[in-house]
């Protein structure tokens, strides 16, 4: 199977990155207990199979570990990134400050220079978040950042930044068929800034898939992960659970069509998508493997304009999402 199948690279920055990441915030927890030998063997398979892109973060458990782990093991001297991530707690950010955390990554991961590091700020009111991407950025200029990034901020935020000075290669949020937040004001200043969007959440931590399709609509006791729980309550704000079975039903009869599975044409969809750098596939290692399907997203030429018009259809009988990317995250008055 070529590479150019599975994940064909694409500008980010100074990189160039595969267009489908595989993500390791599943092993923060509340998706099962992994087993950390084994993941780091699955690691390696992805990558033998081209997925050569990690996305990590500094509070996603041994995230950082595994992926020095999986350097020291991996089979050959192709090179693979791992996107990490600067989520600190509120407080001063200092120099001194912010280069500990990166010198921390530094050394679980096991490398000289982290590919992308990308900052996450909890409180906008607390504006010393400018002060910590000047240091990510200082630590760019000195070499041990390649791209400093964002994740999980807004539109306004991201133009504060990018005015204060401080240049950003892309945007890490949530983007999906029914959550449209990115649409309505980031991807046109993206475009405009050229700043990508490195999209998660796409398949709706598993709704959307074969697993799903025709099921009836599960009850509290079964959404057994936090994705499911998180993602069922973004279902909910969109539409019913019928609605949704309508959405499955149409993108079931685009994968037939193109001899995929509903997850490649959902994954698919953003992934085509004006700015997207990358879409983030989440992996729960050691407990399933979905290296296969993956693999068949890029195996046929794309979603004609008959078949995004099919899916938009059902989409536009919901309720878009309100607000603007990350707004979850934080308490927002506008």
């Amino acid at each position: 199977m070529a590479e150019s199948s599975i994940a064909t690279r694409r500008p980010v920055g100074s990189l160039q990155v595969p267009a489908i990441t595989i993500g390791l915030w599943q092993v923060a927890g509340g998706h099962g207990k992994i087993d950390l030998e084994r993941a780091v063997q699955e690691m390696k398979l992805y990558a033998d199979a081209g997925f050569q892109s990690f996305d990590l973060a500094d509070i996603y458990g041994p995230s950082e570990d595994l992926y020095g782990r999986f350097l020291k093991q991996k089979n050959d001297a192709s090179h693979a990134y791992g996107f990490t991530k600067f989520v600190p707690r509120p407080g001063p950010m200092p120099r001194n400050v912010v280069e500990a955390s990166i010198n921390r990554s530094l050394q679980k991961m096991g490398v000289s220079v982290l590919d992308m590091v990308q900052f996450h700020w909890w409180d906008y009111e607390d504006e010393r978040y400018l002060d910590a991407v000047k240091a990510l950025t200082e630590l760019k200029r000195e070499g041990k950042i390649l791209e400093v990034a964002l994740t999980n901020f807004d539109t306004f935020h991201m133009n504060r930044i990018l005015s204060s000075g401080c240049p950003v290669a892309s945007n890490q949020v949530a983007y999906s068929i029914i959550d449209t937040r990115p649409e309505k004001k980031m991807v046109p200043w993206c475009l405009q800034n050229n700043v990508k969007l490195l999209a998660y959440g796409t398949l709706l931590g598993g709704f959307i898939s074969e697993k799903y399709f025709g099921k009836h609509e599960p009850k509290r006791v079964e959404l057994n992960t936090s994705s499911l729980a998180k993602y069922k309550y973004v279902i909910d704000q969109w539409g019913d659970w019928n609605l949704f079975q309508e959405l499955l039903l149409v993108l079931k009869r685009l994968a037939e069509k193109y001899g995929v599975s509903i997850s490649n044409i959902a994954v698919r969809y953003i992934a085509d998508k004006p700015a997207v750098g990358t879409v983030i596939i989440g992996a729960r290692l050691s407990i399933a493997e979905h290296i296969a399907d993956n693999s068949r997203t890029f195996s046929f030429p794309g979603l004609d304009a008959d078949d995004v018009s099919l899916i938009q259809a059902v989409v536009h009988k919901g309720r878009p999402l309100v607000g603007d990317c990350g707004d979850e995250y934080r308490s927002i008055r506008r």
